[in-house]
């Protein structure tokens, strides 16, 4: 799977995709780094056919009036990288299933939510 990483969650966090063998980026390697509008992160994410992993409510309202991106919404609330990762190690397999079937995928400390 293909994964752009938004300004809000750790370099790490492509890091740690890429390493389970996953391609993803962090928006800090886009031009305009973690300064990159929405709009040109969602661009970018759809022109490589990426999902977008966020925290960012925005996101959610882009996704709802137009279906797009693909997202991968990160709602955990304040949490360290460690944990983070944890659960994104925890989750990753229920994650590329989550995404055979679905455009919006929500993580939160307890669930994977699919949502339509």
């Amino acid at each position: 799977m293909k994964f752009l990483i938004d300004a809000q969650l750790p370099r790490r966090f492509a890091n740690w995709l890429n390493e389970a063998g996953h391609d993803a980026l962090h928006t800090l390697e886009l031009p305009r780094k973690n300064l990159t509008p929405d709009s040109e992160v969602i661009a970018r994410a759809k022109k490589d056919e990426r999902i977008v992993v966020s925290k960012d409510a925005d996101f959610v309202q882009t996704f709802l009036l137009t279906g797009e991106p693909k997202l991968l919404l990160i709602s955990t609330g304040n949490i360290s990288n460690a944990e983070l990762e944890k659960l994104l190690r925890a989750n990753l397999s229920g994650i590329e299933a989550a995404f055979a079937s679905s455009r919006f995928v929500e993580i939160t400390r307890d669930a994977l939510v699919m949502h339509e």
